[in-house]
């Protein structure tokens, strides 16, 4: 996810940029998908796991703020 943030960052263009972000979006989701997975499958602390989604969640949040506020200014 932190690679394809850094990468958006560099983006030639504002669509350029949406396209990198929407695959930071995924990366976040996926991400939180695994941890879900751990959460039922493995004996983890369930405050850290929680934690964890909680903060995935956030990212996930403000990847799809970015990416609606560079669409509006570019329609």
């Amino acid at each position: 996810m932190g690679a394809n943030y850094r990468a958006a960052n560099r983006a030639k263009s504002d669509r350029d940029f949406i396209h990198k972000m929407k695959i930071v979006e995924e990366e976040a989701d996926e991400s939180m998908f695994w941890l879900e997975i751990l959460q039922e499958v493995a004996e983890v602390n369930p405050e850290e796991i929680k934690r964890l989604i909680s903060e995935a969640n956030e990212l996930l949040a403000i990847t799809v703020s970015s990416i609606k506020t560079v669409r509006k200014r570019i329609n």
